[in-house]
């Protein structure tokens, strides 16, 4: 029996057939090549549609992880093709699931003979393809990839009746920090293939699923001591600096994939670090500092009572809260860290996903937390 429609499928399906066409049009205008074909409404509907009934389903006891990707076979490189086409249902995507659920591996979708199917697997992504993930049961995540080898931009999060569509515009606001600008795609829509780091940690962050906070403190100077207890109980001493040195030096094209994993590696070691009770400081130049260190108010300032709290996703709304309404101890001892230290950046994870970049905004005079969790999925 076939599921009923899923509303939020047909809601946002024009807003993302827009969304495509508009890229996919600058991209080519800008002069660049292996632009993804844009979807229509029809398409994006149809794969969000299947990829969410999909999602509650089990297979074999497990909830399907799955990455639909909009494009044909000739668009796709190196492809896994089936010799029979595969209907677009979502009984037919869970009994796929577990062949398909490492990541980088997406099922590719076309429209064959008037109809949507699956015809196989790929994981070259052309730019600005549509790529419909699911995450979790009733959580999908709308995507495109700046470029063929670069990160994806999440465009829109449906879970269940909620939608939250991306606002891009946001990175045109006052003090808008530079990892929410790179998960915007601003950035590396500009430089293919530019590498933000603190973007990398912070979904590393997020994927140890233990909460933990990153300072992020300007190099050279020692400020940021008079916002923490002494002494540390591990302080890195002279500062680790592979991060560092793999950031400043410049591969070339041989060696780049192996530069990216041992990046990959590096930026999963600090990011587990904030694993530990207390926070992890670095510089902006990368170099590691300390870890599980305690956050004090500096002596002569005032408590953080207030913050502004945004979020990047058309139509939400500017808060002013407590740092206490934000979660616990840990967001409140961030917030008062970039409070006092005004240069620092403070990445934070939660345990059940949320992740809030604090920094200190010009502007408001204030300190500024901004909700990113849309975009890290």
């Amino acid at each position: 029996m076939a599921e009923p429609a899923y509303p939020a499928a047909r809601a946002v399906a024009r807003r993302i057939q827009d969304h495509f066409a508009r890229h996919a049009l600058a991209a080519r205008d800008a002069g660049h090549d292996n632009i993804a074909p844009p979807p229509d409404a029809e398409a994006v509907e149809a794969i969000i549609d299947a990829a969410f009934w999909a999602s509650l389903r089990r297979e074999e006891g497990a909830l399907p992880k799955i990455s639909l990707a909009y494009l044909s076979p000739a668009d796709a490189g190196h492809t896994l093709t089936f010799a029979q086409r595969l209907p677009l249902r979502p009984a037919a995507l869970a009994r796929l699931s577990p062949a398909v659920e490492r990541p980088g591996i997406h099922l590719g979708v076309w429209r064959e003979n008037g109809e949507l199917t699956v015809w196989g697997t790929t994981r070259a992504i052309p730019a600005f393809g549509l790529v419909v993930e699911v995450v979790d049961s009733g959580l999908l995540v709308i995507k495109h990839r700046v470029d063929p080898f670069g990160k994806f931009v999440n465009v829109a999060v449906l879970e269940g009746d909620q939608i939250k569509i991306v606002d891009e515009g946001f990175s045109m606001t006052p003090d808008c920090p530079g990892p929410v600008k790179s998960l915007l795609g601003v950035d590396t829509m500009m430089t293919f293939g530019t590498v933000d780091v603190l973007v990398q940690i912070a979904a590393s962050m997020r994927l140890h699923q233990r909460g933990g906070t990153l300072l992020v403190v300007s190099a050279g100077n020692d400020d940021w001591r008079q916002s923490i207890v002494e002494p540390m109980l591990y302080g890195v001493t002279p500062p680790f600096s592979e991060l560092a040195e793999l950031i400043r030096r410049e591969p070339d094209e041989s060696e780049h994939h192996d530069w990216q994993d041992d990046l990959r590696r590096a930026v999963d070691a600090v990011a587990g670090l904030t694993a530990v009770d207390g926070a992890t400081i670095m510089t902006d130049r990368y170099e590691l500092l300390a870890f599980g260190v305690k956050i004090a108010r500096r002596r002569g300032h005032a408590q953080v009572e207030r913050v502004v709290v945004t979020e990047p996703v058309e139509g939400a709304a500017v808060d002013i809260a407590t740092p206490a309404q934000l979660g616990g101890t840990r967001h409140f001892s961030a917030a008062q860290f970039v409070h006092d230290q005004r240069g620092a950046t403070a990445l934070v994870a939660s345990q059940d996903g949320r992740f809030t970049i604090f920094k200190w905004s010009q502007a408001d005079e204030l300190v500024h937390a901004h909700r990113v969790e849309a975009l890290l999925l």
